[in-house]
């Protein structure tokens, strides 16, 4: 006795929707992934950016403990593969310096601290009375 089997393809319908289903899954699974890893890289050029410019406020300090007066500021100077800007302003002994550091990614960070600068004795004192970060 003979057995007629029909194949009318219901099998493959079902494996062809599982596999556009299985597909779909792992396509939003590597986007999120995809995202993730973008987040983690401008976690990281930030904080870069944040030591560029860190960087350059105590280059400024280092130059205002040796000579108080000191107010030229650095223009572009690389640090790191990026550079920062500091400018320093006001009259002794409160000075405001402000520092940007500039990765070679093109993050920006900046740093501003007042400063009270006490001239006395050889090498001078460089209080911070007020730091903002990112302001």
């Amino acid at each position: 006795m003979k057995v007629k089997h029909k194949n009318s393809g219901v099998v493959m319908l079902i494996t062809i929707f599982i596999v556009a289903l299985l597909s779909a899954v792992v396509m939003g699974i590597m986007q999120i992934n995809r995202n993730e890893i973008q987040l983690v890289r401008d976690q990281i050029f930030a904080a870069q950016a944040l030591a560029t410019a860190e960087a350059g406020l105590n280059n400024a300090f280092a130059r205002i403990i040796v000579n108080g007066e000191w107010t030229d500021g650095f223009d572009g100077k690389v640090f790191d593969g990026g550079f920062y800007n500091v400018s320093v302003t006001g009259t002794l002994p409160n000075r405001t310096i402000i520092s940007e550091g500039t990765t070679s990614h093109d993050f920006v960070a900046r740093v501003e601290a007042e400063v009270t600068v006490s001239t006395s004795g050889s090498d001078n004192i460089v209080r911070i009375d007020n730091l903002r970060v990112n302001e």
